[in-house]
């Protein structure tokens, strides 16, 4: 009996220190601006599979608003999520929406009892597999930048302990835009947005151009792209930059890829 406690006990040692060191590299990745592939595209990235790792949530996605004010979907773990975040793009009206307007996060523990408030999330919600939601917002001290969405295929709302740490790692996040470049003010927080929303147009444009020359869908083309920039250790940015100024041939990101 002593020595199964004690298997037990080291297993329990061994996944509380693995979580702790899943939860420093995430705060690490989310702030360490001086790392030579950090960009915005990188930040959001991040900030929604760090997320998806450490939170008891299925799905993640995070939107920010633009200088009038607009949300858009900047990362999303699971192409299910960033379509409930069109969605309420779309129509103007949800939890993210109300999150970016107030401030303040809210729970929907099941999207079916909100399907009067919001019949097209609740259809997008239901559609994708998704049955509760939670609200955090991105926030730069009091200044709201955009929201991040958690995701369960179950009815109920997540642990406190799990939205303490979401609204941490947004707030990480936020930190982590405003220190990304030199050359504007640092207290210049629509600059910085703003090229987040530069970046993440010029990266869609560099996926449909992968995506039309390998015959593969969007989400393939991403990742293809990510992995190019892994293994030459350069900016994701500079990478789709090079594509849209026909600086670098679309075969060029599958050269050394494991598979398309």
């Amino acid at each position: 009996m002593s020595e199964h406690l004690s298997r037990y006990d080291d297993t329990a040692g061994e996944a509380s220190m693995n979580r702790e060191r899943e939860l420093a590299k995430a705060f690490v990745d989310l702030t360490d601006t001086y790392a030579p592939d950090f960009d915005p595209l990188r930040l959001f990235d991040r900030l929604v599979h760090a997320c998806r790792t450490l939170l008891d949530v299925d799905a993640v996605a995070v939107m920010i608003a633009d200088a009038r004010g607009t949300l858009r979907t900047m990362a999303a773990t699971e192409d299910g999520a960033a379509f409930v975040e069109l969605m309420q793009m779309q129509t103007g009206r949800g939890p993210c929406m109300d999150c970016y307007r107030t401030g303040r996060g809210a729970a929907i523990p099941d999207i079916r009892a909100e399907s009067e408030r919001w019949p097209e999330l609740a259809d997008a919600m239901t559609e994708a597999g998704y049955r509760s939601l939670r609200t955090v917002p991105v926030r730069l001290h009091e200044r709201v930048l955009g929201a991040l969405t958690l995701l369960t295929t179950r009815t109920g709302d997540l642990t406190g302990a799990d939205v303490h740490l979401a609204q941490a790692l947004a707030d990480s996040a936020a930190l982590g835009l405003m220190h990304w470049s030199a050359e504007p003010r640092r207290d210049d927080v629509v600059t910085r947005v703003q090229g987040a929303m530069a970046a993440k147009t010029l990266l869609e444009i560099a996926k449909g151009i992968i995506a039309a020359h390998h015959r593969v869908p969007m989400s393939t083309a991403g990742r293809l792209l990510a992995d190019y920039a892994d293994r030459h250790r350069v900016s994701l940015i500079m990478t789709a930059q090079a594509l849209v100024e026909h600086d670098m041939e679309p075969a060029d990101i599958c050269e050394g890829a494991v598979d398309v």
